[in-house]
C-alpha cells in the first residue's frame, strides 16, 4: 500500500486517490486525465450540436438548389429563423470532407466548439485545415 491510500480495519475497503481535473465542454462535464498519464485510448465524442448544424447545413443547400425557395429568406421565413443565422449554419456545406468527417465520427480537435464553425473560415480546404484544426 502506497502513502496516500487508506483501508479500513478488516482490509476490505480500499479507498485510491486520483488526480483529475473537470471541465465544461458543449454544456457537459469532460473528465481530463493528469499530464504524462496513460489511460488507453478515450472515446471518441460526437458532438451533437456540430452534426445537427452540418446536416441542418446540407438539408437547407438542398432545399435552396432544388428551386423550392428562392431566396435565403424565404427559407429563414420557412423555417421561422433568423437570416443571419441560417447564412452562418449554410456555410457549413463549404467545409472540407475531412473535416465534417472528424466531426460526425466524433475525432474532431477538444478545443473545436460551435462558436468557432460559425465564424467565418477559408474556403479553401487546405486553409480550413490550418484555420480549423490548429486549435
Amino acid at each position: 500500500m502506497r502513502a496516500g491510500d487508506a483501508a479500513t480495519d478488516d482490509g476490505r475497503t480500499l479507498t485510491v486517490r486520483v488526480p483529475l481535473t473537470v471541465r465544461k465542454r458543449g454544456g457537459r462535464k469532460q473528465v481530463v486525465m493528469p499530464e504524462g498519464a496513460c489511460w488507453g485510448q478515450p472515446r471518441p465524442r460526437v458532438d451533437n450540436t456540430m452534426v445537427k448544424a452540418i446536416a441542418r447545413a446540407h438539408r437547407w443547400k438542398r432545399l435552396m438548389e432544388s428551386g423550392r425557395f428562392a431566396s435565403v429568406t424565404e427559407l429563414a421565413e420557412a423555417e421561422k429563423i433568423n437570416q443571419s443565422y441560417l447564412c452562418r449554419v449554410l456555410r457549413l456545406t463549404l467545409l472540407a470532407p475531412d473535416i465534417v468527417e472528424m466531426i460526425l465520427d466524433g475525432r474532431q480537435p477538444v478545443g473545436l466548439q460551435m462558436d468557432a464553425l460559425l465564424r467565418p473560415f477559408p474556403s479553401e480546404w487546405m486553409a480550413q485545415r490550418q484555420h480549423i484544426l490548429d486549435r
